[in-house]
């Protein structure tokens, strides 16, 4: 779903200050087997922005659907600078870019709660589901992105998010890749192969423990 690399074309009338020749990253939506597993990808204008200087293109490739991901996570909690956020799975692809985003909104960021007084808000990128609530206040909110939304104890809402939502949101990316420039997002990858090793990756990937994203080269 997130893909990095050189501009070959642009549609006639296309609204975008990129230009061919240009190294850019864009989210890609999946539609049946299609999708970033490609050698060329066609994206709307609002999925694609240039790359942020400096990175290579396999870093690049690690930002957009994960960056996004937690971009939408921490909109959707809603949280003011000053609030308590928590983050499980916070060495993970998403969770690590959390941390940094909700740094960087000026939020108090921790890695795992007590269970008094909790936190005010809760990302859930280790998937706990229902033990979640065990860290979140009264009233406190956690976004969860394996599609669960359990009945909330103590007035706790879970709210399931896709980053579907955010697959247009231009601006959205195009100030992730600033974050980058900007020394407040570090780009996280573990480990490149070329397309011909996919299932290695994917083997890889199943077994758990990767720090980063994995990408796939063409």
């Amino acid at each position: 779903m997130e893909a990095a690399g050189v501009v070959d074309q642009i549609g006639t009338g296309t609204d975008t200050d990129l230009g061919v020749g240009d190294h850019a990253m864009a989210i890609v939506l999946a539609d049946g087997s299609h999708g970033a597993y490609a050698e060329h990808v066609v994206v709307p204008a609002e999925s694609v922005v240039r790359a942020p200087h400096g990175a290579s293109d396999a870093q690049a490739a690690s930002l957009p659907m994960n960056g996004l991901t937690a971009r939408l996570a921490l909109d959707t909690l809603g949280l003011e600078a000053g609030q308590t956020v928590a983050i499980t799975g916070a060495a993970g692809a998403v969770g690590g870019y959390a941390v940094q985003l909700a740094k960087a909104d000026g939020l108090r960021v921790v890695a795992d709660a007590s269970e008094r007084p909790g936190v005010d808000g809760l990302l859930d990128g280790a998937s706990l589901g229902a033990l979640t609530a065990r860290a979140v206040r009264d009233g406190g909110r956690v976004v969860t992105l394996r599609g669960f939304d359990g009945p909330g104890e103590r007035g706790i809402v879970y709210e399931p998010i896709v980053v579907f939502r955010y697959a247009r949101e231009r601006a959205k990316l195009d100030r992730l890749r600033q974050q980058v420039e900007e020394g407040r997002i570090t780009l996280r990858v573990a480990r490149t192969f070329p397309v011909e090793q996919a299932a290695e990756a994917h083997r890889i990937l199943a077994a758990g423990g990767v720090r980063g994203r994995l990408v796939l080269t063409f």
